[in-house]
């Protein structure tokens, strides 16, 4: 869709009401509504993904890296920052030693075109990285960068420049040297207020301990599996006044032996509390619910989302969340390496697995699934589907998959038509969704692994009449509100989504929340949960913009509602202390 943007400031929540239907036995194949264009090259984009040699021969080259969107600079356009692997010696087959000079890459986005941007930006690590988060982590109101690594993380303090410095040892987010014997091998970070003291605190997804010495006795083309290799826990580390102490133990979550491949932070269950998926490779998931005292109690069993429809615990990627039905509950997508599996939440963290119901399981059968997302990508108010595929053990590219929904949670194959991208082939891991060019409908960036190795940047090109609606949140303290619940009501319908941009393997999404609309022409009231308790609403929205929601910040819970302004101007914003927001000093200068 090509509609010109328009960017105001406002807040906002909403109540939904539930239009479930009986979902299908079989995917339905019909040629899309939807377009893509690969753009990346044409716009400034040139990465390439390394592995660290041309073998592919280990679990830590098949992993691949992943994407993350963010505004870096404050411009309104949100930036790009691609992972990358490196050559390691003692890892890498040592006719790969030229790419040791392998780096992570930042592109500045301007209107919509991108320039390279690493040099000098402090952010060109040559270390491996896995996936980066982005999260204002001191409320100084410029968005800082945590990045896995396997080895030694950095958290990447902006300095409000256009530059970065590493201050994970000063902060203690560094992470252990080893895990189990091994190299701490981190895949990914979900920042939220663990303790509701209003810092933001970090929960460290780790894989698994990588043993480069563990060879397969009698399968040289292939190599070792997870399940060949002890787990490393994962760790949450909680912050006060900007240093992060490690409590794992205490809260309840330390699990030794866990692969973690990724962690979705939410309130499954609309109590307030922010609870924990961790999705596992070829074991049983886990689902963390938050008991409201700093600790936490595992459920997945009893929720329904531990294993597949098959009873089995399989090469879990990411929890990507969503209602896919429409009745206000978020559902949750989990990608593997058999057919995937599709939760849909019936009542407070209870699941009933409807995979293939949905049609999402003839969808993903055969293969590979990496990254994933439901987002809507027509615009019609309903959560389509995404997934980046390639098989893992050896290096064969796969079709991507791509699915739109008929608001009952009933997906459709849209493939046929998507264009070139879709009727191809690649070997792709993470994948980002984002409104990469403001005008409303969401993008996609693939991070791939294979012989081309280009990113690829698909350009939604969808030519509908829909209407939308985006939202910038500003909590109060802390600033970064991941977590907030946001509901909108429009004439005749009710539509939920939450602001959690870890929501995929190994990357991380738009930091606005965004809502397709279809024909609809104005939100009449918009009520958005913060994570601190507080509840705000609004009436009266315009559509095709976005809007910049802030906290307010005085201690008044809920409140009436009220006509948002439609300017671009923003408030100021104060922490709980009555201290500016920029006053807060870092405590490493």
């Amino acid at each position: 869709m090509r509609r010109a943007p328009a960017i105001a400031a406002a807040a906002a929540l909403c109540v939904i009401s539930p239009t479930l239907q009986a979902p299908p036995e079989a995917m339905e194949r019909s040629e899309s509504k939807l377009r893509f264009t690969e753009v990346g090259e044409a716009l400034g984009i040139d990465f390439r993904y390394t592995f660290g040699d041309w073998a592919y021969d280990n679990i830590l080259e098949s992993s691949g890296s992943g994407a993350l969107w963010l505004d870096h600079d404050g411009d309104g356009d949100l930036d790009l920052y691609l992972l990358n692997g490196v050559y390691l010696e003692g890892i890498s087959d040592p006719k790969g030693r030229s790419l040791e000079r392998a780096v992570n890459r930042l592109f500045c986005n301007s209107g919509g075109r991108f320039s390279d941007c690493t040099h000098g930006s402090g952010l060109g690590d040559r270390l491996w990285s896995m996936a980066a988060s982005a999260g204002d982590f001191d409320d100084d109101g410029l968005v800082d960068l945590f990045v896995a690594n396997y080895g030694p993380n950095r958290l990447f303090h902006n300095n409000g420049d256009g530059t970065f410095l590493d201050v994970a040892a000063a902060t203690g987010l560094v992470g252990p040297a080893t895990l189990n014997g091994f190299v701490k091998w981190s895949v990914g970070g979900s920042w939220f207020d663990a303790d509701s003291d209003g810092d933001l605190d970090l929960m460290v997804c780790n894989f698994l301990a990588f043993d480069p010495g563990l060879l397969v006795t009698g399968r040289e083309w292939e190599m070792p599996e997870p399940k060949e290799y002890r787990g490393q826990a994962s760790l949450l580390y909680l912050q006060q006044d900007g240093r992060f102490s490690e409590v794992t133990r205490e809260a309840g979550l330390f699990a030794p032996e866990s692969k973690c491949m990724g962690i979705t932070v939410l309130d499954f269950d609309g109590n307030g509390r922010l609870d924990i998926f961790q999705g596992n490779d070829h074991q049983a998931n886990f689902m963390f619910r938050a008991r409201g005292d700093g600790t936490y109690e595992e459920i997945a069993g009893a929720s329904g989302v531990a294993v597949n429809d098959q009873g089995l615990g399989t090469g879990s990627m990411h929890g990507s969340p969503g209602d896919v039905d429409g009745d206000g509950l978020l559902d949750l997508l989990v990608v593997d390496l058999r057919h995937g599996s599709l939760y849909r939440q019936t009542a407070p963290l209870i699941f009933e697995d409807v995979t293939w119901e949905s049609g999402v399981g003839r969808l993903l059968d055969g293969l590979g699934q990496w990254g994933a997302g439901l987002h809507d990508l027509d615009l019609d108010g309903d959560l389509d589907l995404f997934t980046t595929n390639g098989v893992a053990h050896i290096l064969v590219p796969q079709s991507p998959a791509l699915a739109t929904n008929d608001g009952s949670g009933r997906f459709t194959d849209a493939r046929a038509g998507a264009g070139p991208y879709f009727a191809g082939k690649r070997s792709g891991r993470g994948a980002a969704f984002a409104d990469f060019d403001n005008d409303g409908d969401l993008d996609i960036v693939v991070n791939h692994l294979d012989h081309q190795a280009r990113a690829a940047l698909l350009r939604n090109d969808t030519s509908l009449d829909n209407h939308w609606v985006g939202f910038e949140l500003r909590g109060c303290r802390p600033r970064t509100a991941n977590g907030a619940d946001l509901r909108v009501e429009t004439t005749g319908r009710s539509l939920v989504r939450v602001l959690q941009p870890q929501a995929g393997y190994l990357s991380g999404n738009d930091p606005r929340v965004h809502f397709g609309l279809g024909d609809a022409t104005r939100v009449e009231r918009l009520e958005v949960r913060w994570p601190s308790g507080r509840t705000q609403a609004w009436s009266g929205l315009e559509v095709d913009r976005y809007w910049v929601l802030e906290e307010s910040c005085n201690g008044a819970i809920g409140g009436g509602a009220q006509t948002a302004p439609g300017s671009g101007a923003d408030t100021a914003t104060t922490d709980l202390s009555g201290r500016s927001a920029s006053s807060r000093i870092p405590p490493w200068f």
